[in-house]
């Protein structure tokens, strides 16, 4: 019996040493960043500043109390995006822009928590969906994410979600803008999802009815939280299980003075305490269903989830050289996406 309780204790410590090793390998690894350009080198997209801060400014603004889905705000949301994208002549599956789907959420907190419900039904919940149809292969498809739902109002207080995530929308937007006026060789669609913040519904609803054949669907880019950090830097996630697109991001990365981090995306057994990310925004049903995906987004800020949340606290000039990055990357990647497929 003693000789078994040493065994079993062994393995244990063994387990807790790889953990430790794996961790620290890992934290290693993804420490060194992307060789970046400098101020005198870097060729970046011109970004429409402006444009780029009006969209978050409209999506974080308090008429839209913080975008939960299923509320007016959400409404007023779904609005403004079908406009910019009307604006900048994406065309649209079906009648419109919309692609309503329903779920049932189920909540631990509201099991445990007085008042509040364990089962809520979300039976209006929307994506919007836009495209450009491509010049030369319109078949092979680049799908460009980002979720435009938040928080809501809780307890009378509303987190508006400026970094989380209109800054994905407005960048989403800004990358539309740009092959609007740059035709793209491959269709790009562009999906605003809903529901994120509930478990990533509106991409599982729209993995699950896509408006194109599942084989044409090529990579996905998903943007979640890209418009300010202190360090000047972005992550970037996935490319663990795509290694062919290192060489397209590393190119972007030379173009632009943002320090561009690559890691948070392989399974923990291989990574240890290191976070794994694969499932953390709306990429992850994308993974699920096996389309490659790139992830951009910066690391947590004090104000993650919090009311604090605001336009105020974005750096622009931050945000716009991001933009400009993630324009370089979708670009690259419709010049690409042949050899990807």
């Amino acid at each position: 019996m003693k000789k078994k309780r040493v065994i079993g204790l062994s393995v244990v410590a063994l387990g807790v040493a790889y953990v430790f090793v794996a961790g620290r390998l890992e934290t290693a690894r993804i420490a060194r960043p992307f060789e970046s350009g400098t101020t005198a080198t870097a060729n970046a997209v011109p970004i429409n500043t402006p444009q780029l801060m009006a969209d978050v400014r409209t999506l974080a603004a308090p008429a839209f109390k913080g975008r939960r889905t299923g509320s007016p705000g959400s409404v007023l949301a779904q609005a403004y995006i079908a406009r910019r994208f009307a604006e900048l002549g994406l065309e649209h599956y079906g009648a419109s822009y919309a692609m309503p789907f329903s779920f049932t959420h189920k909540s631990i907190r509201g099991l445990l928590t007085p008042g509040k419900t364990y089962r809520n039904e979300y039976p209006s919940a929307a994506n919007l969906i836009g495209y450009i149809k491509g010049s030369k292969d319109p078949q092979r498809i680049l799908l460009i994410s980002a979720h435009y739902d938040h928080l809501g109002e809780r307890n009378g207080v509303v987190y508006p979600g400026a970094d989380d995530n209109a800054s994905g929308v407005a960048a989403m937007l800004a990358v539309a803008s740009y092959f609007k006026e740059h035709r793209p060789l491959h269709t790009v669609v562009f999906a605003a999802f809903d529901a994120e913040e509930l478990g990533l519904r509106g991409a599982e609803a729209f993995v699950h009815a896509l408006p194109f054949p599942r084989e044409q669907l090529v990579l996905n880019l998903n943007f979640d939280m890209v418009s300010r950090n202190d360090d000047n830097e972005i992550w970037v996630a996935g490319l663990y299980y795509s290694p062919a697109l290192k060489n397209l991001v590393a190119t972007a990365a030379r173009h632009s003075t943002v320090k561009l981090r690559a890691g948070h995306d392989k399974p923990m057994y291989l990574a240890g305490t290191v976070e794994d990310w694969t499932w953390s925004s709306d990429h992850g049903p994308f993974h699920d269903a096996g389309v490659p995906f790139v992830y951009f987004g910066v690391a947590d800020h004090a104000d993650y989830h919090r009311p604090t949340d605001v336009v105020e606290k974005i750096n622009p000039a931050f945000f716009s050289k991001v933009s400009s990055l993630l324009i370089d990357v979708a670009a690259s990647a419709d010049a690409n996406l042949q050899t990807l497929h």
